[in-house]
């Protein structure tokens, strides 16, 4: 088994929330003045950076937090609505049945976070949820330090540029997921340790049954 704790990211990664982002997210730039995202936009923000994509949308650094807690109060009122991808729970399970401990991570809200995992909710032994001034990375270091264990036994996975990059900056392993947000190529640019174009590929890594895609693998 290469990885004894995973720390997994919640949209994008486990939960499908994309649909739901993109019907709040123009609502959310009308109320809080920052550029509407175009049909034409998407693609191209799936190649930028968290933080190209704010320059972008003209976001100013003091609505930021203004703006993740409206988007958290939507989620709290339509979590129900925002599914797992098919195959999470397997894979959940999967990892769980073999002695792998679960963490979550995210800028949502715990309760947010529990209602989308649903049944899989119990499988989790730590939650380091809500938005943080310190960025993810600190969120990590501190559930690695709540779970006792050596950092190379650990991996974040995510669908963000900006998982990878606070999983470095934490000093664990990173794994990039290419159904979430992000483009696969602007994820590959940035050299994961493992590149997971399937759901199923997360368990086969974790538990050494694959060899794992080269850094920076990326299926042309």
């Amino acid at each position: 088994m290469l990885y004894s704790l995973v720390i997994f990211d919640l949209d994008g990664t486990l939960a499908d929330s994309f649909a739901w982002f993109r019907r709040n997210l123009n609502m959310t730039a009308k109320r809080y003045r920052f550029r509407a995202v175009a049909e034409d936009d998407v693609e191209m923000l799936r190649h930028a950076s968290t933080q190209e994509i704010l320059d972008y949308l003209e976001v100013r650094w003091w609505k930021i937090p203004l703006i993740a807690r409206h988007l958290r109060q939507l989620k709290t009122a339509q979590a129900a609505s925002i599914p797992l991808f098919p195959g999470v729970a397997t894979m959940l399970g999967t990892l769980a049945a073999h002695d792998v401990r679960l963490a979550l991570v995210s800028s949502d809200t715990e309760a947010n976070a529990r209602e989308k995992l649903g049944p899989s909710v119990a499988l989790f032994s730590d939650f380091d949820c809500s938005a943080s001034i310190f960025g993810k990375a600190q969120k990590f270091r501190r559930v690695v330090k709540r779970a006792g264990v050596d950092p190379n036994a650990v991996i974040a996975i995510g669908d963000e540029t900006r998982d990878i990059e606070a999983a470095r900056t934490a000093g664990i392993a990173c794994g990039a997921v290419t159904w979430g947000y992000a483009a696969a190529k602007a994820l590959g640019d940035r050299a994961p340790d493992h590149m997971f174009e399937r759901i199923e590929d997360i368990a086969e890594a974790v538990l050494a049954r694959a060899p794992a895609h080269p850094p920076g693998f990326v299926r042309e």
